[in-house]
């Protein structure tokens, strides 16, 4: 059986860059991969910085920015990457958004790499012997996933697997697959309201001494199947007053088949908001934003 990865978008990102930094769309590392710079958000650097300082790193993934940064680029500048000979280089730490321009302050670049890795500069380069993981970037622009800010998931994408600095794997996937007779997931299409439609027709007089009105967080499982409904905001600890909703809901969207979204080619699962608001008399609304 393959593995699956399991990923909620929302979590990873207030892990990585804290709730404050929200605010905008961050600019791209880059890597240079057969003669072509592409745009990767793999940050590589910043891995190595919050291990190196680990009690900085509210300072580091927040909004308290380094020298140079904006608010499209809060870590204050842009890593450049490479393969060369089957290994993992960086080449260069531009100032944000110069890697179009014809010239560059290559001393302040300098500069800040012999700052972070001192003589592990060798030649205007820095040996990644630390990394082991997985750097993606895309082969087409279409969306999949995006946070809004930083991480982005694409339809189709080159996968590098690198192991102690060297290349050990390249491998092209797919992050969309079509599912028989699945309900579409592609980026932009609202899943909220799709997953009130079937909400709205429950019968809810069911549970007559039950106030089902809150907001609800459901998880579209990696075979791209309803698995779990769960409370969410400052109601998710009340489980047992709500349990008789919660199941009513499920049993309303257990049998939807959605098409299949992977990160990386793996299959993840995908957290949903709903809010919903049902009157005595069994009519609802939905109150999602």
């Amino acid at each position: 059986m393959k593995p699956y990865t399991l990923i909620f978008l929302s979590t990873f990102l207030f892990s990585l860059l804290g709730f404050n930094a929200f605010a905008s769309p961050q600019m791209p590392d880059y890597i240079i991969y057969k003669s072509d710079t592409i745009g990767t958000y793999n940050l590589i650097v910043e891995r190595y910085l919050q291990n190196q300082h680990p009690a900085d790193s509210a300072k580091l993934f927040g909004l308290s920015f380094r020298d140079g940064a904006s608010f499209n680029c809060w870590r204050g500048y842009q890593a450049i990457y490479k393969i060369e000979n089957d290994s993992l280089f960086l080449v260069d730490m531009i100032q944000c958004g110069t890697l179009r321009q014809v010239k560059r302050d290559t001393a302040w670049s300098n500069g800040l790499m012999k700052k972070i890795f001192g003589n592990e500069v060798v030649n205007g380069k820095v040996f990644i012997n630390w990394f082991t993981g997985d750097i993606n970037f895309p082969l087409n622009s279409k969306l999949v996933r995006w946070d809004g800010v930083f991480y982005r998931i694409f339809e189709k994408e080159r996968i590098i697997t690198i192991s102690g600095g060297k290349l050990s794997n390249t491998e092209d996937v797919l992050n969309y697959v079509n599912a028989p007779h699945g309900i579409k997931r592609e980026y932009g299409v609202k899943l909220s309201d799709i997953l009130f439609k079937k909400v709205k027709k429950i019968k809810w007089r069911k549970l007559p001494d039950c106030d089902c009105s809150d907001e609800y967080v459901i998880t579209i499982g990696p075979a791209g199947n309803v698995s779990k409904v769960a409370l969410a905001g400052e109601n998710r600890d009340e489980v047992s007053e709500n349990e008789g909703c919660r199941k009513l809901i499920f049993d309303a969207l257990r049998k939807l088949q959605f098409d299949i979204i992977k990160d990386k080619g793996k299959p993840i699962a995908e957290d949903v908001y709903l809010e919903i608001w049902v009157e005595d008399n069994g009519k609802t609304e939905n109150w999602t934003n």
